[in-house]
């Protein structure tokens, strides 16, 4: 199999990962030739630290690492690739953009991470949209085991097949989803998320209990909260932002995140969310 990933940030990073470890040849495409080389070496990182923790032998990083190239423009991805799949910014235009430059390479399959927008949206400008779908991965890539699978109105059964095949193929699992803003995950995900930092602003109660009673009493495996700094705040914000524009107020997004945003208070990338990640491991704010 063979996939070209456009975009060197984390998502194309573990999308690439994850690629490569199951044999497919991947190449990484971003901005520069610099940029893409420094996606394939984050690639790298973390198979490193696979080794260091036991989790993957000295041998397979090797391998796997042979199964990732990096490019600096999409024309270098050859023509007739399995799969081509764009992971940059919740931006229509930028995707729309690198989308149909990406077309022109004739992949079997064209696709999109985006985990907001309506596929539809994205395809208006394409010459054969029923190649194209959502695919819409989890972070981190390499340990999760759902790939949403947007389902766009010209999408067809041919690349719904492939796409399935794939999926197998990474061993993960598929969920089906017809094209709606937001699909089902961000949709369910983004509310409970910003009701969780609307708990927080009104002072409910604080982060660490809101997080632990949604961990303990519905067993998820983390809070919403702590997600949200993992994710990205300001990832969070634009999603919810965008959400709000379709579906109104209730994703309209509290004034407590637009504030901690603008504060750059991001999340784990940044340091300090909900939680200080100063010391690598999320700490109460008021106790870092």
């Amino acid at each position: 199999m063979r996939v070209g990933v456009i975009g060197g940030g984390t998502m194309g990073v573990g999308i690439a990962h994850r690629f490569a470890a199951n044999g497919a040849q991947v190449v990484i495409v971003d901005i520069d030739l610099d940029m893409a080389r420094s996606a394939v070496q984050r690639v790298a990182d973390t198979l490193d630290r696979a080794v260091e923790r036991g989790k993957l032998n000295p041998d397979d990083l090797d391998r796997i690492l042979a199964n990732v190239d990096a490019a600096g423009s999409i024309e270098e991805l050859d023509e007739g690739l399995d799969l081509i799949i764009e992971t940059v910014v919740e931006d229509v235009g930028l995707k729309r953009t690198i989308l149909s430059a990406a077309e022109k390479r004739d992949s079997k399959v064209l696709a999109s991470n985006t985990s907001s927008i309506s596929i539809d949206e994205l395809a208006e400008p394409l010459e054969r949209p029923e190649r194209f779908a959502g695919m819409h991965f989890f972070n981190p890539v390499w340990a999760m085991h759902l790939v949403e699978v947007i389902k766009g109105t010209a999408t067809s059964r041919g690349t719904l097949d492939a796409i399935a095949s794939m999926v197998e193929f990474l061993t993960m699992d598929q969920a089906l989803i017809n094209d709606s803003p937001g699909f089902a995950t961000s949709r369910l995900g983004v509310l409970v998320g910003i009701e969780a930092v609307r708990m927080v602003e009104e002072g409910v109660a604080d982060p660490q209990d809101i997080d632990r009673a949604m961990r303990l009493g519905y067993r998820h495996p983390m809070g919403p909260l702590m997600l949200g700094d993992l994710v990205g705040l300001d990832v969070r914000l634009k999603i919810a932002s965008h959400l709000a524009t379709v579906y109104g107020e209730r994703f309209e997004p509290p004034e407590l995140l637009r504030t901690m945003v603008a504060e750059g208070r991001l999340g784990k990338k940044s340091g300090v969310g909900f939680y200080d990640w100063t010391s690598g491991s999320p700490l109460p704010v008021e106790e870092a």
